[in-house]
């Protein structure tokens, strides 16, 4: 089987060793995504802010591979307060339709560069 690299500079570019995403056959696995401002590669402020910049990171790279969020099967939320639980909930909301993906969302002590939200998703594109 074949992987094909995913970028889009409408995401912020990769701050390590790893690809934004790699398409191995239908399936995308996309890497995690925290909230930096693609043109500027800093942190937007505010939990609120955090949490769509991120799903609009993680959009972008979806749309890179030639997919959307009705595609994606596993969504993992990493949070540094378990507290903002329900306002991802409602954020989540504006960006996905029934049937929502399998989800898990996890309490972490720390995210790169101070983030208090990271993303990652697997989508599978027919």
């Amino acid at each position: 089987m074949s992987k094909t690299v995913i970028s889009s500079d409408k995401a912020p570019a990769a701050i390590g060793t790893y690809s934004q995403a790699i398409k191995a056959g239908n399936t995308v696995y996309m890497s995690g995504q925290i909230p930096l401002d693609p043109k500027t590669m800093e942190l937007v402020e505010g939990f609120e802010a955090q949490t769509v910049q991120v799903f609009e990171n993680l959009k972008a790279v979806a749309e890179a591979a030639g997919g959307s969020f009705k595609d994606i099967v596993k969504l993992n939320i990493f949070l540094t307060d378990l507290s903002h639980f329900a306002k991802v909930n409602e954020i989540m909301g504006r960006y996905f339709d029934q049937p929502y993906p399998a989800r898990a969302a996890i309490g972490v002590a720390a995210l790169p560069k101070g983030a208090t939200v990271e993303m990652d998703a697997v989508l599978v594109i027919e």
